[in-house]
């Protein structure tokens, strides 16, 4: 499995064998990628996992840390799925595991803040994806983009400066929530002056 005279090699991978490098996922978003693939056939399942690449690094020990994809991966675990592909980004596997976590986090790679938005030792990481623990201010951040309330954007964890942005003007009890309220109230904050340093931001300052 060396990298050595290889450029982005794929592995196969099985779910639970993935290392996650952060610490939070939006449940319901899991939720929903588990009935989407209830409802694909056979055929659609397997092209699904085919063309759904997980960007991965390869880290102390050669355990295979993933740095996108929670969300589907966790979906997929729970779905007993074997194999998914991991796209190796860079080979870290010869560093100690501090140096590899400060090197990952300097990459942008890992994300070590909980629920709450805090930030934690790189140790709080989980060993596992079935380990990620909820955050509902991330689902309720993807429920905004879906809506159309900001623009997708490439910037890494440019979801979870969003949920932040969310979680200091909706309160947690309502962010819990599913129902039309708490969306709409989402959305006119995305769509405020006061989002306007968020990434994917499509509002105005007028």
């Amino acid at each position: 499995m060396s990298q050595h005279g290889l450029r982005h090699p794929i592995l196969s991978v099985a779910p639970q064998r993935l290392r996650p490098t952060q610490i939070t996922v939006g449940l319901r978003e899991v939720a929903d990628k588990r009935a989407q693939w209830h409802t694909l056939g056979r055929k659609k399942r397997a092209a699904l996992i085919a063309t759904h690449w997980f960007p991965g690094v390869l880290g102390p020990g050669r355990e295979v840390y993933i740095v996108d994809h929670h969300h589907f991966g966790l979906a997929m675990l729970e779905e007993g799925v074997d194999q998914v592909p991991v796209i190796v980004q860079r080979d870290f596997s010869w560093l100690d595991p501090a140096t590899f976590w400060r090197t990952m986090e300097f990459n942008r790679w890992a994300h070590p803040y909980d629920e709450r938005g805090a930030r934690t030792d790189y140790a709080a990481i989980p060993d596992g994806l079935r380990q990620l623990r909820d955050d509902p201010y991330r689902t309720l951040a993807a429920r905004v983009r879906e809506a159309g309330g900001c623009a997708k954007d490439a910037t890494p964890y440019a979801e979870f400066l969003w949920a932040d942005f969310l979680r200091a003007r909706i309160a947690a009890k309502d962010a819990a929530k599913s129902g039309a309220r708490a969306l709409e109230r989402a959305l006119a904050l995305a769509h405020s002056a006061e989002a306007g340093y968020l990434p994917g931001w499509s509002g105005s300052f007028a």
